[in-house]
């Protein structure tokens, strides 16, 4: 059974040639901001539009934790514990913010 398509939404290209996702793909590609999305150009010339999963690491981070883990290695005598006393101030500190981790930011967080 071959699947047909028909344009379920449409975006106008701005003169720099950029667009917003419409609203039905962005769900429907579980697409959030800063997200990268892949095109893929098909032999008869339709183009298929797809969420590309960020697999890649950040290079200045990688190079970051190599260097705290190899500091760690050579040099354990420099780690130490928090007191109880900071864990208690940040504890107070943070007590009354909730935070919901997989909430998208609002436009005025960013």
């Amino acid at each position: 059974m071959a699947l047909t398509s028909t344009p379920c939404s449409e975006s106008t290209l701005t003169d720099r040639y950029q667009t917003t996702i419409p609203e039905p793909v962005r769900k429907a590609l579980v697409l959030n901001k800063r997200d990268k999305i892949g095109y893929s150009i098909q032999s008869d010339g339709q183009v298929v539009i797809s969420r590309v999963d960020q697999t890649e690491s950040d290079p200045i981070l990688g190079k970051f934790l190599n260097f705290i883990a190899q500091d760690i290695e050579k040099n354990p005598q420099h780690l130490q514990g928090i007191s109880s006393d900071l864990v208690s101030r940040v504890k107070s500190l943070v007590a009354e913010v909730d935070v919901d981790l997989d909430a998208p930011l609002s436009d005025e967080d960013e």
